[in-house]
């Protein structure tokens, strides 16, 4: 992992905390019913998750105060635009852009020299039937300020108005009642402290409940889809005229996505973006056995590509040759009438979200599609699936860690 850190792939957009920000993150903690870190620094996300207090308590879902009832910590502004490492949902960093963007001065205010707790509340205490997750489809954000600084500033308010009636001004009483509550807490009277609700409203979703579900929520005639990771969970829901379920090994699921279009064939699409070329080189690549050449030096470097190409077997050129057809046909009317037919390989380069699809639900279709393929595009995998990205890139030859490091550097994204 030390070569994603030193290239800024891991780590480098978390913000450190330490000294009395520690303090304050502990009191969030407690506030949500989490016992506090014995950790004296560490790291957060822009949900205020740390990787190192999840490795402390062997628990990723920490913030959560059950499946249903996610958390988030806001310590300090650096925080916003920041990514979501381990979102319970995938729609977390939006919501958190979202909170950013209507409270950016009282976030700035509280953070002086408090924390906030973030509560968001979809109006379900649990989860206890997957259908449960289609009724998921609003959010009200709701916040709360460790040491209530809202009630203090109230107070003071209050008493700098008994100050100024009558003579007042002359009572010593209320001048220490005043005196000590700006030692104690500073003057809060011009600053903006309090956040009101924030209502989000969801549509299709990942979720990591019921051991991991792609929720597609469709409206009018259109059927719900529900794709799980568990198929256990899977077989507990009943296929009805308004939603269909399916285990994510069960490939059916993608005609489903295809007759509610949301997903299409597109091989020009494929081409042009440089998606099939990089499924087409993770392809050849699993086939080179016994190289003298780095993996790094065999992909970028074309003559030694050709060179390892011809020494494949030949049904392995064969798998490769295929996509060379689709790559000349991909502008043609016919484009997918190539010799050896739809085959695995080919669909997975050129099956892509529908483009008249809002953002949020293109995102997470390429998710799907990232997590169902044989042969995963190492930059969309780091793009729509950090968390498994991080763990196949360990086991990876350092040469094609290179290759892939340089990948994703070279195309820049709001990750």
């Amino acid at each position: 992992m030390e070569k994603l850190k030193r290239s800024e792939l891991f780590g480098a957009a978390l913000v450190p905390v330490t000294g009395a920000l520690v303090e304050r993150y502990n009191k969030c903690l407690s506030f949500i019913g989490t016992a506090p870190t014995q950790l004296r620094s560490f790291h957060i996300d822009a949900m205020g998750w740390s990787p190192e207090i999840a490795d402390e308590k062997d628990d990723f879902l920490y913030l959560n105060s059950g499946e249903a009832n996610p958390n988030a910590i806001i310590l300090s502004p650096k925080q916003n635009e920041k990514p979501a490492y381990s979102p319970f949902h995938s729609f977390d960093r939006e919501i958190m852009t979202l909170v950013f963007k209507e409270h950016k001065d009282a976030i700035k205010d509280i953070t002086r020299d408090a924390a906030i707790c973030v509560d968001l509340d979809q109006f379900i205490d649990a989860f206890y039937e997957p259908e449960d997750l289609l009724k998921y489809n609003q959010i009200t954000i709701d916040f709360s300020v460790v040491d209530d600084l809202y009630s203090v500033q109230k107070k003071q308010l209050q008493l700098v108005e008994e100050f100024h009636q009558g003579d007042n001004f002359l009572d010593e009483k209320l001048h220490l009642k005043i005196l000590a509550s700006a030692r104690k807490h500073g003057d809060l009277r011009s600053r903006t402290l309090h956040m009101e609700s924030i209502d989000y409203k969801t549509s299709s979703f990942y979720t990591r409940a019921f051991g991991g579900v792609f929720v597609f929520r469709r409206k009018g005639s259109g059927k719900n889809i529900l794709i799980f990771e568990s198929k256990e969970q899977a077989e507990k829901v009943k296929t009805s005229s308004k939603t269909h379920a399916f285990h994510i090994e069960d490939g059916r699921f993608y005609s489903a996505l295809a007759s509610e279009k949301m997903i299409v064939l597109d091989p020009e699409h494929s081409v042009a973006s440089g998606y099939y070329e990089r499924v087409q080189k993770i392809i050849f690549s699993t086939h080179i056995k016994d190289a003298t050449h780095s993996l790094n030096e065999i992909l970028e470097n074309s003559n030694v590509y050709k060179r390892y190409l011809n020494r494949l077997t030949a049904d392995a050129r064969k798998q490769v040759q295929i996509l060379d057809r689709l790559q000349a046909n991909a502008k043609k009317a016919n484009a997918l009438d190539i010799e050896g037919g739809l085959t695995p390989e080919v669909l997975a380069c050129i099956q892509i979200p529908t483009p008249e699809l809002p953002m949020e639900e293109q995102e997470l279709v390429w998710k799907l599609i990232v997590k169902t393929s044989a042969y995963k595009d190492p930059l969309f995998l780091y793009w729509y699936d950090k968390e498994t990205f991080y763990t196949e890139y360990t086991a990876w030859d350092t040469s094609y860690q290179d290759w892939v490091i340089k990948l994703i550097k070279q195309n820049t994204w709001n990750s």
